[in-house]
């Protein structure tokens, strides 16, 4: 794309075309693990993003490791398990890694085979079915998408050669020769066959127990040639051994617990995803417990449901995804791999858009901008979680970064909330998955607290979940806490449970937890929010497929609720805090099918007088974050954009690859890298 081309204030951004990359030494120098000040990378997309935005590169600095002798250089691995579920799931992130020359392996667990027939809709009955031909096919497809997104040419020629598992088999990586950090691991186990049916030689079934083993189903033509089968424990041990060779510092999985439709039981999401995400996440565990290893942040994202959720994507990202898929399923039928299979996927020829799929991504769960907050001493406090633990980074008055420390205590999934208690202590909230117990897995909210102000934080505790313990699908699909305190000092937790209705418990200022209790609502998705207006009291959002509920009440009171906030559909995620018009509450969300952001401020049960929006032009998806003045958000192409919240100045980008939701607070903005650093943009830079 040319950089002369008149551009518009608004106009979108296309983040997929091939980019040239500049600052090379300061990015690998970056990346070896020094400490930055100023702009990390830039690419041709960004800079046209910057001046689309009308703003300049805003100057940030990274934390800083010299001592920390686990650093090392960015890398990404995705564990999915069909080819073209990073495709539907992942993208625009997937390309975005690609874009920024970031090393890029992506691991299919299956060889989704489905039922061997590889033809357009209207002619699959009159094709022959063969399993081997179309997992070549689909392999043909995925190698052809990633060498367009990553060269510019899906002809680009791959590597292919046989590596061995940990696990005692052998499996297939594929390295594209034009970008060699461009890289996909084939494993070839069999796939389920169906999305939701009783199929015991599955992921699913190996995962219960109800076979020793699951079989490979090798594509034609692969270089791996001998059939062999894993137990339940060889597959964990593969996947551990992959985290060995290619050592991510961030990892993406799909979600683990879509949880299960209301009176069928069955999976939301195929469930190859949601096994497959599990067996990752059983080999981050044990990998997070070897020494020498990076540290890590881990995001999981939604499949199959975004296809009743509002689109999250601006038009022209969604094309360019949908694009790639397009290339997948081999729309032009014209003969570029030279397979008899076929060079990709013809059954989604008819609909290379999947059910709506192109036009959104969504990350399951872990959005929380409440992450920054004051110390004690005057200066501020970060937390976050790598390698499943508490991280936290302090910074001192005056001072720079420093950390990270991690706290002892395994399993957090990513994202966690803080509040300050009445005391001047710091609470910390999240979800944390074990593989323990009869079901051989289990979700529950914890929570630690600082055992004096600016003191250190203590064991976590565990508040449990609502609901059944008994339900393996459902009771583990809940999602992040939100947390509240208010006037009276009375501690609010509020929770999507797992049949999508508001659940909370609440702390008096004794320190004793009440019992959980149902709150309403229906039809909730994405994490809810929760915050305290200046009267102290407390409000809690969540968002439906068309609106948003709240509930709210006074200080030291139960919140009351649902409510109607009578506001359009969202992306469905949400941060709220103080208004700085009043001493109500701003809701922050996202605008569908744009990803612009939007406000709207509630006093009590009223919604107020309509809020002016910010600055355009910054559509992209995640949460809205806004904190003394200052707004922080991911734009379209992956990077932290900071703002004033209304007129003011444009925005203007940085030059890192987001993980998570940033977190606007005193005197800037704190973001997670995806190099594993925390960054920081001070206010006014």
């Amino acid at each position: 794309m040319s950089l002369r081309r008149p551009l518009r204030p608004t106009r979108l951004i296309r983040p997929f075309r091939r980019r040239r990359t500049v600052l090379a030494a300061a990015t690998a120098a970056a990346l070896a693990g020094g400490t930055l000040a100023g702009v990390l990378t830039a690419t041709a997309a960004q800079e046209e993003e910057t001046a689309a935005l009308g703003g300049p590169r805003v100057r940030v600095e990274a934390s800083a490791r010299a001592a920390d002798r686990t650093a090392g250089p960015v890398s990404v691995v995705q564990f999915v398990s069909h080819p073209d579920d990073d495709l539907y799931f992942m993208n625009p992130d997937t390309a975005q890694s690609l874009a920024d020359r970031t090393p890029l392996t992506t691991v299919y667990l299956t060889a989704g085979e489905a039922n061997g027939v590889n033809a357009r809709p209207g002619r699959a009955a009159s094709t022959a079915p063969d399993k081997p031909r179309y997992a070549e096919a689909r392999q043909n497809g995925i190698r052809a998408a990633y060498a367009e997104m990553a060269a510019g040419d899906r002809t680009s020629p791959w590597d292919r050669t046989v590596i061995p598992t940990a696990g005692g088999g052998a499996a297939e990586l594929d390295t594209l020769r034009a970008r060699p950090e461009v890289r996909l691991v084939w494993l070839q186990l069999r796939e389920a066959g169906s999305p939701s049916a009783d199929r015991p030689h599955s992921l699913r079934g190996l995962w219960h127990g109800r076979i020793p083993a699951l079989g490979s189903l090798r594509a034609s033509g692969t270089p791996v040639d001998a059939d062999f089968a894993y137990s339940k424990e060889q597959v964990v041990a593969t996947l551990t051994g992959l985290l060995d060779r290619f050592r991510p510092t961030f990892v993406r999985t799909l979600d683990p617990t879509p949880g299960t439709h209301a009176g069928t039981g069955r999976l939301r999401d195929h469930q190859d995803h949601a096994y497959g995400a599990r067996f990752a996440q059983a080999a981050l565990a044990r990998w997070a417990e070897r020494p020498g290893h990076p540290r890590f942040g881990v995001q999981s994202y939604v499949g199959y449901p975004n296809t009743e959720l509002p689109q999250a994507l601006d038009p022209d990202t969604s094309e360019e995804k949908l694009r790639s898929l397009r290339t997948y399923a081999w729309l032009d039928g014209t003969d570029h791999c030279g397979s008899p299979a076929g060079c990709g996927d013809l059954k989604m020829a008819d609909r290379p858009q999947g059910r709506d799929w192109t036009g959104t991504v969504r990350y399951a769960r872990g959005s929380s901008t409440e992450w920054l907050q004051r110390g004690a001493d005057g200066g501020l406090l970060a937390l976050g979680v790598q390698d499943g633990r508490l991280a936290s980074w302090q910074r001192a008055p005056g001072g720079s970064w420093r950390g990270p420390e991690l706290l002892p205590g395994g399993g957090l999934d990513g994202g966690v909330g803080s509040v300050r208690l009445p005391d001047g202590r710091i609470a910390v909230f999240g979800t944390r998955t074990s593989f323990a117990g009869p079901a051989g897995y289990r979700r529950e909210v914890v929570t630690t607290e600082q055992s004096a102000p600016g003191g250190r934080f203590g064991a976590w505790r565990s508040l449990g979940t609502p609901g059944k313990r008994d339900e393996a699908d459902r009771t583990p699909d809940i999602s992040a806490p939100a947390v509240a305190v208010d006037g009276a000092g009375r501690v609010s937790l509020f929770l999507r449970d797992g049949d999508h209705r508001l659940a909370g418990r609440a702390r008096t200022p004794g320190g004793g937890w009440g019992p959980w209790r149902s709150l309403g609502g229906a039809d909730l998705h994405g994490d809810p929010v929760a915050a305290t207006d200046a009267r102290g009291r407390t409000y809690a959002f969540a968002a439906t497929r068309d609106s948003v509920l709240m509930w709210t009440g006074g200080s030291g009171g139960r919140a009351a609720g649902p409510l109607p906030t009578g506001l359009p559909a969202t992306t469905l995620a949400l941060s709220a805090g103080p208004s700085p018009a009043g001493d109500g509450i701003r809701l922050w969300s996202r605008e569908p099918a744009t990803g612009e952001p939007r406000a709207a401020d509630f006093a009590g049960r009223d919604r107020l007088a309509p809020v002016a929006p910010p600055p355009a032009g910054v559509a992209g998806f995640g949460p809205v974050s806004a904190a003394d003045g200052l707004l922080a958000a991911r734009s379209r192409t992956g990077r932290l954009a900071v703002a004033p919240p209304a007129g003011g100045g444009a925005w203007r980008l940085s030059g890192f690859p987001l993980a998570g939701a940033p977190a606007a607070g005193p005197g800037g903005v704190a973001a997670l890298g995806q190099d594993g650093r925390l960054h920081w943009v001070p206010a006014g830079r």
